[in-house]
């Protein structure tokens, strides 16, 4: 029988699994080329998966509600037109009932994780990362039981170690356990380390009068990627205000000629975009991401625009190139990207390849905060809300008090690999856009 292995594939450069939330084929379906096959749902976005193959689909390798890691065969399809013909292939949970008699059943049973060929554990780029920063060593990382794909380690299996290392013990059961044997080479001592701080999640009880909300899928998501923020970068955070009073005045000179020719409405943010642009240029640093001891410098200048969704959940959708776009398409850029996350019409290529990321908390009417960096980036910038505020304006004649428009800029960076020094002159470089800008700018 033809077949062809359907594999869950790439889907942003810091992507490594999905949940399975719903397979639109059912196994003995015929499936076309290019025909959506399953839904999908990353710590990004929600996807349809297209077939790569026509055929019928005889075999499904993960259920509603898994998690696949990229690169995992996920579905089989006979393109010949057969059905599956060969021996059962038993299950994980088969296999387990199989040997569950001739385990000592006061230790869990786990299944050994997949092998990469020379007798090694398979684990992914961000399971190792995550391991190396938190410093657990092989010999602890092959005890963590997995939840993946053939007992691969997840991310989650190993912040749930992360969290309570030191509490529990864990056994791994590769196979039918077999009589001990007494090792012929001598044990190689490891120097100890000092044991970690285990860090425990504080129990909230409800009282009876409480009510109770169960995070959706994608509130988990974005909950773990915060806590593997700040449990990867050291985050710093330098503070700049600014005066933006010729850009408000010049946006309100400009914004009805904009909208009838244009079409769009032109909002404070793709003006932000351009500087923010403009000061990566001249800081090119800022625009790099970590990987163990190296350092990516990125070419392209991406920029993330952090979006609050309806359901009270966020998204970043991506400008690609953004310093190669002038005033009009960055703000037709802005403006098509957050009208697609409000309308959960996101394409997987709209939300990847970012390198620096912006969040607008002025929208809600906050003049600063903190933001958290949106991994693997290394830093990211705050917007807070524009106001009129009272200001000392100096002139050849004189100082005297004015009213200005101002507002907070609140710049979080990663001290690894940005030190005061740059994340403080980027930030200034931004604000000092922002205030010399133009008011006779044509558009």
């Amino acid at each position: 029988m033809a077949q062809m292995e359907i594999r869950l594939p790439k889907m942003g450069e810091s992507v490594t699994e999905a949940t399975i939330t719903n397979w639109l084929k059912n196994i003995g379906d015929s499936v076309a080329m290019d025909e959506p096959l399953v839904e999908v749902a990353t710590d990004k976005v929600d996807n349809e998966l297209p077939s790569e193959a026509e055929g019928i689909l005889v075999k499904i390798f993960f259920e509603k509600d898994q998690v696949a890691q990229v690169g995992d065969v996920i579905a089989i399809i006979s393109t010949d037109g057969s059905l599956v013909s060969d021996a059962h292939t038993p299950s994980v949970d088969e296999i387990i009932q199989e040997i569950a008699p001739t385990v000592n059943h006061t230790a869990p049973t786990i299944i050994q994780a997949v092998s990469d060929g020379n007798g090694n554990k398979f684990y992914s780029p961000l399971v190792r990362s995550i391991a190396e920063k938190e410093g657990i060593s092989n010999n602890e990382l092959d005890t963590i039981p997995g939840t993946g794909q053939e007992g691969r380690v997840t991310k989650k299996d190993i912040l749930d170690f992360v969290a309570n290392r030191g509490n529990q013990t864990q056994t791994s059961v590769s196979s039918i356990p077999a009589s001990p044997v007494t090792p012929t080479v001598p044990a190689v001592q490891v120097p100890a380390q000092a044991p970690a701080t285990a860090i425990k999640e504080v129990v909230a009880i409800p009282s009876g009068n409480d009510e109770i909300i169960e995070m959706d899928r994608m509130r988990k998501l974005i909950a773990d990627h915060m806590v593997m923020s700040k449990h990867t970068s050291p985050h710093v955070t330098s503070f700049v205000e600014a005066d933006v009073t010729n850009i408000v005045k010049w946006r309100e000179k400009i914004k009805d000629e904009f909208k009838r020719r244009e079409g769009e409405n032109i909002t404070f943010t793709p003006i932000f975009m351009e500087a923010i642009a403009k000061a990566i240029k001249d800081f090119p640093m800022i625009n790099v991401s970590v990987n163990g001891t190296q350092i990516i410098k990125k070419k392209d200048i991406n920029l993330g625009m952090a979006t609050a969704l309806p359901s009270g959940n966020l998204i970043v959708p991506v400008i690609k190139n953004a310093d190669r776009l002038n005033l009009t398409g960055l703000t037709k850029a802005v403006n098509q990207l957050a009208r697609n996350a409000r309308d959960n019409k996101l394409k997987p290529e709209d939300i990847q390849g970012g390198t620096y990321t912006v969040t607008n908390v002025g929208s809600f009417g906050n003049v600063m905060g903190t933001p958290i960096i949106n991994q693997p980036q290394v830093a990211i910038l705050a917007l807070g809300a524009v106001r009129k505020m009272p200001a000392v304006i100096e002139t050849p004649e004189g100082d005297f008090i004015g009213i200005r428009h101002k507002m907070f800029l609140s710049h979080s960076y990663d001290h690894r690999v940005v030190d005061g020094s740059l994340g403080g002159q980027f930030v200034r470089r931004v604000a000092d856009y922002l205030e010399s800008f133009d008011i006779n700018r044509e558009i």
